[in-house]
C-alpha cells in the first residue's frame, strides 16, 4: 500500500517548509533555491506545480532534472536515515525533508547545496 504523502498536496506541506526555515530566520526563497537544485524547475515551474496542487508522486515524477548531487545527502530525519530508504519516492521526500532540516539549523546554502549551484 502506497504511503499517504505521496497522494498528499505537495502545495499543501509546501507552507510547513517555509514556516520551519522563517522560525529559524531563513527565507523562502532559501526554500525555494533548495526544492529547485533537487528537482530542476525553474522558478515558473515551482510555481505552476504549487498553483495546480499536484501530489509529491507528480510533483517528483514531473521534476525536470533529478539532481544527480542528492546521492551526497546524507543523515537522519525523523528516525530514518536518508541514504538507506529503500523506497524510491519516499526517499526524494526524506532528500528535501534533509534539506529543509539543514537550513533550519543554520547550515550554509552552498554545503546545503553540496558545493552546487543552481
Amino acid at each position: 500500500m502506497a504511503h499517504r504523502i505521496y497522494t498528499t498536496s505537495f502545495a499543501s506541506v509546501y507552507p510547513l517548509y517555509v514556516a520551519k526555515a522563517e522560525r529559524k530566520g531563513r527565507t523562502k526563497e532559501e526554500v525555494d533555491t533548495i526544492i529547485r537544485w533537487l528537482t530542476g524547475y525553474d522558478e515558473d515551474g515551482l510555481e505552476r506545480q504549487l498553483a495546480s496542487e499536484v501530489d509529491f508522486d507528480t510533483f517528483f515524477s514531473a521534476a525536470p532534472k533529478m539532481n544527480e548531487d542528492r546521492a551526497l545527502i546524507k543523515g537522519v530525519v525523523c528516525g530514518v536515515r536518508v541514504e538507506n530508504v529503500e523506497e524510491p519516492l519516499m526517499r526524494e521526500i526524506r532528500y528535501l525533508d534533509k534539506l529543509v532540516d539543514e537550513l533550519a539549523k543554520g547550515k550554509a546554502m552552498e554545503k546545503i547545496l553540496r558545493g552546487g549551484k543552481l
